[in-house]
């Protein structure tokens, strides 16, 4: 099989060639969307899920759907360490000059540029890394009082009504949400509450780990009413399927049905698993049609290629403590896990533990589904703890 012609796309954020099992939640937001346009209410969305799952996918593809309907799109990513304001001020900049291009929105554009200005000048005595031309002067008292919540919803609802007034959307699309700080996300909470109470055709469609749903409902209680939380998880067995054969058909060549089942039972259907495992089992066939023989014979070079990217890379931040505490939920399963079990296998009182498991929830490497319960964030991480530290005591 020519490696060249290979159509799997393994890689962070990296489009599939067959985006299978989404087109539900793709559709959904297309709605919503079509709704906010013609002044109708929608909630804003936020895509849950493990790493893996391919949330940054879907969350790229709506931005491409969405642009092919002509709405106006803000994406940004949510790092650990920036501010919310300083993500969101040079795009929103960007929204209103294109905004400032329409005739019958030009004059809320304006304002919304001029609320801008006010935004970033005096928050950035608070957040410091805000950086963000100006391209008109600050008016007096619209969105300057310094006060984040207040004057994120100023600013917002300029921009909301700048977005009705030229019958589009804006809608703002932010990765990683979980890297948030609180009180910033409960500052846009509050912010979409004012523009959704106003019919402003404004949402945000985020994505992060599904610990963000517990986050997001502690900022505000009135979070969950504001906005739907669809669950991105592993793909079903037809779906998984059509991710493997629709690319393989697409190349001219063909791939038989134990090699398909092999590869949905090794990957437990998560999609950027099976991006991995095509990718191998293609380059190790001889010719077509894939086999489970092939798939077999693949499996230790996508575990490998697991091992050194997807995983090792979440390892490397951690501690020895920490290292130590993911050994023992490994030790036990994949989880969840109830946090005294984990204290126990370490041979340690539950409450030393504390500390290390609120700086893994932090890093993003464990979640509490429930309480005093602890899952991995990261599918089939509890093997990969097995394989790289075979002895749990040398953890």
């Amino acid at each position: 099989m020519d490696p060249i012609h290979n159509p799997f796309n393994p890689g962070a954020g990296s489009p599939p060639p067959e985006l299978a099992g989404r087109n539900a939640l793709r559709e959904r937001m297309r709605l919503c969307l079509a709704r906010l346009r013609i002044g109708r209410p929608a909630k804003s969305l936020i895509l849950v899920g493990l790493r893996g799952v391919g949330k940054t996918v879907l969350l790229d593809r709506m931005i491409l759907d969405a642009e092919a309907e002509g709405f106006i799109n803000i994406r940004i990513e949510a790092p650990e360490g920036r501010s919310l304001p300083a993500m969101l001020a040079p795009q929103l900049r960007l929204a209103l000059l294109k905004l400032d291009r329409i005739a019958n929105a030009k004059d809320h554009a304006v304002r919304g540029l001029r609320a801008l200005a006010g935004f970033a000048k005096k928050l950035k005595v608070t957040f410091q890394d805000i950086e963000v031309g100006f391209d008109f002067e600050p008016e007096a008292g619209l969105a300057d009082n310094g006060d984040l919540a207040g004057d994120l919803a100023m600013l917002l609802e300029q921009v909301g009504l700048a977005a009705k007034a030229a019958s589009n959307v804006v809608a703002i699309y932010i990765d990683e949400l979980q890297y948030v700080p609180e009180p910033q996300l409960a500052a846009l909470i509050s912010a979409l509450h004012l523009c959704a109470q106003k019919q402003l055709p404004l949402l945000v469609v985020g994505a992060g780990l599904p610990q963000l749903r517990g986050k997001m409902g502690a900022a505000k209680s009135y979070a969950e009413r504001l906005f739907d939380f669809p669950e991105i998880g592993a793909l079903s067995l037809e779906d998984a399927a059509d991710a493997i054969v629709k690319p393989v058909k697409e190349e001219g060549a063909d791939i038989l049905p134990e090699a398909i089942a092999l590869i949905a039972s090794e990957t437990k259907g998560y999609p950027y698993f099976l991006q991995e495992w095509g990718k191998h089992a293609w380059d190790v066939a001889a010719q077509s049609p894939i086999s489970a023989k092939d798939v077999q014979d693949a499996s230790r070079e996508a575990i490998a290629a697991l091992d050194e990217s997807f995983f090792r890379v979440r390892l490397d931040r951690l501690t020895p403590k920490e290292k130590e505490y993911l050994r023992a939920m490994a030790e036990l399963g994949p989880g969840p896990h109830r946090s005294g079990d984990i204290a126990s296998e370490m041979k340690r009182p539950p409450s030393s533990l504390g500390p290390v498991r609120s700086s893994l929830i932090g890093k993003g490497m464990i979640w509490s589904p429930s309480h005093g319960d602890t899952a991995f964030t990261v599918p089939l991480f509890d093997e990969f703890m097995k394989r790289i530290i075979p002895d749990r005591n040398a953890a």
